[in-house]
C-alpha cells in the first residue's frame, strides 16, 4: 500500500505526478507556469484530468542561472501553501535536494519531497522524517545538481540503480519516513546516457520486484527525443510509449508534462492487465 497525504493506492493503481514548473527557464514549458495564476490554473486543470499529485518545482534541472535556496524558497513556499488552501485534497510534491527548502514547503504543507539528486544532501530524509512526509529516492549516478552526465559507464546499470535507491529507501525509513511513503525512481537521463536510460525501462521489473513503489520521471526526456530523434515539443508519442512499457512492468507513479493522455495510457494498460474493468461494456451485449 502506498500513502501519500491523505490517499492511500493499491499495488495495481498508477498515479500520475503532474508537473508545475515554477522556474522562468524550464526545458519544456520555458516559464508558462512560472506566473502564480497560470501555475494554479495548471493545477486545477491537472486534477480535473486525473492527477492526483501536483510536482512543485523551483529551480530546472538543467544546467543555467544559478539559484540559490533563498531563492527557490520564494519560488515553492508561497505556492505551496496557496495550493493546499485552494485543494486540501491534492497530494502536493516538491521537486528538491535541499533540505532548508524541504524543511520550508513541509511547513506550508507539502505531503512528498521529490530528491531527484539521489540523496546529495542527507537532511532532506530527516527533513522528510521529522515531518512524517513521503520521500522519492532516486538514482542520479553520484552527478551533482543540475550537471549534465559526461562519459558515464556503469558496469550494470540497474545493478548500481537498486544498490543506491534500496539504500537511500532502507536509510529514509531508518530515520523514521513511513515506509509506505517511501518511493524509487531510476532517474531517467540522471547520471546516464541514452542507453543507460532505455536499459533502466526494459529492466523496471526489477526494481518492482523489490516490493518499494516505483516512480517514472519520462516526460518528454532527451533519451526518448534521442531514441527518436526528436525535438522537445514532438516526443509526447515516445513518451506515451515509454509509459506503456513502464506501466506493463509494474511502475506506479508517473511524473508527466500531459496529464489526460497519460491517463488514456495508464487506463488502457490496467485494462490489459485485468486490473481494472473497461469503462463501459456495450460490444455483443445488445
Amino acid at each position: 500500500m502506498l500513502r501519500l497525504g491523505k490517499r492511500e493506492f493499491g499495488p495495481h493503481e498508477p498515479v500520475i505526478m503532474a508537473i508545475v514548473n515554477r522556474t522562468p527557464d524550464s526545458f519544456y514549458d520555458q516559464g508558462a507556469t512560472f506566473r502564480d495564476e497560470p501555475a494554479l490554473a495548471r493545477v486545477e486543470r491537472a486534477v480535473a484530468e486525473g492527477a492526483a499529485i501536483v510536482d512543485i518545482g523551483g529551480v530546472k534541472a538543467g544546467p543555467g542561472e544559478e539559484v540559490s535556496a533563498e531563492e527557490e524558497a520564494r519560488r515553492t513556499v508561497g505556492f505551496v501553501a496557496e495550493v493546499r488552501r485552494r485543494f486540501p485534497d491534492v497530494i502536493i510534491s516538491v521537486d528538491t535536494w535541499r533540505a532548508e527548502v524541504g524543511e520550508a514547503v513541509c511547513e506550508a504543507g507539502a505531503d512528498l519531497l521529490n530528491d531527484a539528486w539521489g540523496g546529495v544532501d542527507p537532511g532532506l530524509a530527516q527533513v522528510a522524517a521529522r515531518y512524517g512526509v513521503g520521500l522519492v529516492c532516486t538514482h542520479a549516478g553520484g552527478a551533482q545538481p543540475r550537471t549534465r552526465p559526461h562519459r558515464v559507464t556503469y558496469d550494470d546499470v540497474m545493478a548500481d540503480i537498486l544498490n543506491v535507491t534500496l539504500g537511500l529507501a532502507e536509510r529514509a525509513v531508518s530515520l523514521g519516513v513511513p515506509r509506505e511513503s517511501v518511493l524509487i525512481d531510476p532517474g531517467h537521463d540522471f547520471g546516464k546516457n541514452t542507453r543507460h536510460s532505455l536499459e533502466a525501462t526494459r529492466r523496471l521489473d526489477e526494481m518492482v520486484a523489490t516490493g518499494w513503489p516505483v516512480l517514472v520521471s519520462l516526460s518528454n526526456k532527451d533519451f526518448v527525443g534521442e531514441s527518436l530523434d526528436r525535438p522537445v515539443k514532438e516526443r509526447l508519442i515516445g513518451t506515451l510509449a515509454t509509459t506503456a512499457v513502464s506501466a506493463w512492468l509494474g511502475a506506479q507513479v508517473y511524473r508527466v508534462h500531459e496529464v489526460a493522455e497519460t491517463r488514456q495510457v495508464l487506463d488502457m494498460v490496467t485494462a490489459i492487465a485485468g486490473h481494472r474493468p473497461p469503462t463501459v461494456a456495450r460490444r455483443g451485449l445488445a
